[in-house]
This record gives structure tokens, sequence and C-alpha cells, in this order.
């Protein structure tokens, strides 16, 4: 249709690769930031993982399918007609990235960073980790180095994981430098478990110092400075470079948008991929990162209405787990255009939505939420896909 485009993108795709796996791993993953559409992932002929939503990163744990040597993997996906209201483009459209470790390591996306407090004078990190493989008989050690852009380590510290192989701690920053649109400097957070003084995994996260607050006195603020967003609505795809993922591309629409006098961006009408934020990071850009486009009630016959009721706290805790490390990223956005909004059971969903973000980046205040999206639709989930139109 001439609202997608007009350009080809409906079918079904098809993907092989084979994959060596080296001697002494002890956990394979694959992370998908976003395959198009409703990915079935096999891995020597059995089935590994499924997603629905075309826009979102999701991980699929290969450990039990695969061996040492040589795997094949295979990719299906399927793009159905009137499942969209813009191109989406299809296939597998932003990379996918092979991890091994060994059998204790960090659960993916489970190291929470985040600025807890901050001045121009000091500042305090909070970080929140967990071991997946965790072992309390070993002698278990975690260390955290903060870097600064050049390589020198700004703090540190070394913390024993709990019985359940939980972390916690805090660093310390003196005269930190703060993140903004203006001045968009990142640290590196290396984050290290060793058993017995061995290293058994290792990551590196990028962290920017910020603070941000909402209130009804001061509106929004970053780093204690009311601010006004001067933002754009912006689409995943490149214009005629298409749908697949293009950093050059994507900086080049961010710097040409600063030229402008934008500091933001809202990634519409879905989620955003790992690359775009990156350099929303780097480049100084806030972002509020969208979910869907919509709830329970179809704009188009067959979009993310056919998966919300089983899949929409999913999708929501894996776009906020996947993405609350990002500085640039400063509002989540539980759905845009959503028709449910003028409707009964529109309050309840949207609360739910709310309280879940809340729960997974605790950087904003928890509230008491429902437990399924079945509790907030209250049993009218029938008489809402009747509505005509």
């Amino acid at each position: 249709t001439a609202r997608s485009g007009a350009l080809p993108w409906i079918g079904e795709g098809y993907y092989q690769i084979t994959i060596n796996l080296p001697k002494g791993y002890k956990h394979a993953e694959l992370h998908f930031d976003g395959a198009m559409s409703e990915p079935t992932v096999t891995v020597n002929g059995k089935k590994a993982g499924y997603w629905a939503y075309g826009y979102n990163a999701f991980n699929v744990d290969i450990t039990p399918f695969a061996k040492e040597g040589e795997n094949k993997v295979e990719v299906d996906l399927k793009n159905v007609e009137e499942s969209s209201r813009w191109y989406p483009g299809g296939g597998i459209y932003r990379p996918v990235t092979l991890v091994l470790t060994g059998a204790t390591r960090f659960e993916t996306w489970s190291t929470f960073v985040r600025t807890a407090s901050a001045t121009a004078d000091n500042a305090t990190i909070a970080i929140d980790s967990k071991l997946d493989g965790f072992n309390a008989s070993q002698n278990n050690e975690t260390e955290f180095e903060l870097h600064d852009k050049d390589g020198k380590i700004i703090t540190s510290t070394k913390v024993k994981p709990d019985n359940q192989g939980q972390i916690h701690c805090e660093l310390k920053v003196t005269n930190p430098h703060l993140w903004s649109p203006e001045t968009p400097y990142l640290y590196n957070l290396i984050c290290t478990h060793k058993i017995g003084g061995e290293i058994s995994d290792k990551q590196t996260i990028r962290v920017g110092i910020r603070t941000i607050s909402v209130s009804k006195e001061h509106g929004f603020q970053l780093n204690g400075q009311t601010r006004k967003f001067k933002g754009v609505c912006l689409h995943h795809d490149e214009g005629p470079l298409g749908a697949a993922e293009n950093r050059s591309a994507f900086a080049r629409q961010i710097l040409t948008m600063k030229e402008m006098g934008c500091d933001s961006i809202r990634t519409a009408h879905n989620m955003p991929s790992t690359m775009q934020m990156e350099l929303c990071d780097e480049l100084g850009m806030m972002v509020m990162a969208e979910s869907f486009d919509m709830w329970i009630y179809p704009k188009c016959k067959n979009g993310y209405a056919r998966f919300f009721k089983d899949w929409g706290d999913k999708d929501i805790t894996n776009l906020v787990l996947h993405h609350r490390n990002h500085p640039s990223i400063v509002m989540w956005s539980i759905g845009n255009e959503i028709p449910e909004q003028s409707m009964p059971e529109g309050p309840g969903i949207a609360k739910h939505l709310q309280d879940l973000c809340h729960q997974l980046d605790p950087t904003r205040p928890v509230t008491q939420g429902l437990d399924r999206i079945d509790e907030a639709l209250d049993g009218n989930f029938a008489s809402v896909m009747d509505i005509p139109g």
C-alpha cells in the first residue's frame, strides 16, 4: 500500500548459516536486535526460539541445541499483508550477535547501571547485577572499574555476590562529567567476575552520568535544569536506503537534526535499535523509546493487536531491560495513538504497562500495578475485538 511506501516487503524469508563453537565454552546465546517478522530460530534442526514482534530485541539460549564445532543455524521469517501502517522492512535487518561464556556469567541484561545522584562536584552510581550459573561455595568476586574516555580508571570497587548471585554496589565519582545533549560525555564501566582469581565473565557498559526528574513545579529537568524538548518523531528506516541498519546514515540523521536545533527523538512507532541508541548516547540526543502502536484494538488487519494480550508484557520487559542503561533514554512510551485511551479498558491497561516500566526501571517510583493484562482487561477482551472499524 502507499502507506508503506509501495515497496515490496510482504512474504517469507529464510536464512541459514554454519557457526563454529570452540572447545571450552559452557553457555551459548544468540542476541537478535530485531528480525522482521515473527522469527523462528532453529539450531541443528531443532526449534530453539521464537519472537512475535519484529521490532524488539530478544535472546535465544542455544546451549541445549548446540555443540562444539559446526552448528547449523536457521531463521525463518514472514511478513503478512496489512501488518504495518508504514514501511517495516523485512528479514534480519538489525545485527545478530553470538555470545559465548563460561558456566558462571552475568545474566543477560541483568546489569543495571544508573545515576543515584549527581552534582557538578560529586556523583553516585548504583550498580545491580545477577550471576547465572552461580555457585556460592566457590571463591566468587566481582570487580567494577569506571574508566574515563581516555581509558583512565576513575574509581573501582570489589564486591562479593550474595548467596543467590545477586550483586549490588555503588561507585563515587568526583567532579563528574555530566551527560547532556550539549555535552554527551561517556564513561566505560568494566564488570569482571572471577572465580578463584580466574575470569569467568567480563562485560563493558557505557555510562552517562545524568539525573532526570519530572514535577508539576519544574516540568522536565535534566541534571537539575528545567528544559523543553525540541524534538522530532523518527521512523526506524533511513528513507531510500531502506530499513537495514546503517551506522553512517543514523549518525547523519542525528547530526542533521542537531544542526536544526533538535535535542530529542521519539522512536515512532516502535522499539529502537541498539545502534540507534548508542549513537544518541555518543552524539547527544534525548530519546523517548516507544513500544508499539496498538494494544488490543486493531488499526490494521494483521497488526500488533494479534499479539498484545500474550506478548505485551514480554515486549515491554525486553524494551526496558535492553535499553535502560542508555543515558539518552529519558522516557518510556507504552503506546502510540492507542484507541483504548477513550474506552473503559484503557486506564487499567495503561496503569499496568506503566507500573511494569517502573518495576523494571526503579529510577522512577514504583506503584502497585495489575498482575496481568487479563486482569487489566477485566473480561472485556472479546467486546473490544468486536468493535467495528
